[in-house]
C-alpha cells in the first residue's frame, strides 16, 4: 500500500462554538487549493462540521490537524480530531445508524463516515478520543 505524503498542514483548537466557523473556513480553503469539486467539499465539510460539534458537545472541544495529503497520483484533506473527553465506552454502537446519545438531529458518525473515503476511530474510556477522516479530491 502506498503511503501517504503530507504536503500541507495547520492545526486549530476548537474551544467553544465561536471556532466552527473559521475552522470550517480553513478546511474548505485547503480543499480549493487541491482542487477539490464543490460536491466533495461540501462533502468534506458536512463531515467536518460534525465531529467538531461532538467534539465540542461531548469533549468541551479539542484540537483538529488539517492536512492536505497526496497518494500516488490522488490529493486530499485529512482531519484527525483529538479530543480529551470522557471517550466513547462503545464504538460499534455509536457507528451504529440511527444511534444518538444526544437530543441530536446530526448525521452521528455512520452518516459521517459515508461521506468520506476513509474513516477512523480511536477512544478510550476517560481519556479521549481520536477521529481522523480523509476525503479524496476525486473520491
Amino acid at each position: 500500500m502506498m503511503t501517504k505524503m503530507v504536503l500541507n498542514k495547520d492545526s486549530m483548537r476548537i474551544e467553544r462554538e465561536q471556532d466552527v466557523v473559521p475552522f470550517r473556513n480553513r478546511v474548505r480553503e485547503f480543499a480549493v487549493k487541491i482542487g477539490m469539486g464543490i460536491v466533495n467539499q461540501t462533502k468534506l465539510i458536512t463531515a467536518a462540521s460534525e465531529l467538531v460539534r461532538n467534539m465540542l458537545k461531548y469533549a468541551g472541544g479539542g484540537a483538529v490537524l488539517i492536512e492536505a495529503i497526496s497518494q500516488g497520483r490522488e490529493t486530499g484533506i485529512r482531519l484527525t480530531f483529538e479530543d480529551k473527553g470522557p471517550g466513547i465506552g462503545d464504538i460499534a454502537l455509536a457507528m451504529k445508524d440511527g444511534y444518538s446519545s444526544g437530543k441530536s438531529l446530526g448525521i452521528g458518525l455512520p452518516g459521517t463516515k459515508r461521506l468520506v473515503n476513509e474513516f477512523d476511530i480511536k477512544s478510550k474510556t476517560g481519556e479521549g478520543t481520536t477521529v481522523s477522516i480523509v476525503k479524496w479530491k476525486n473520491g
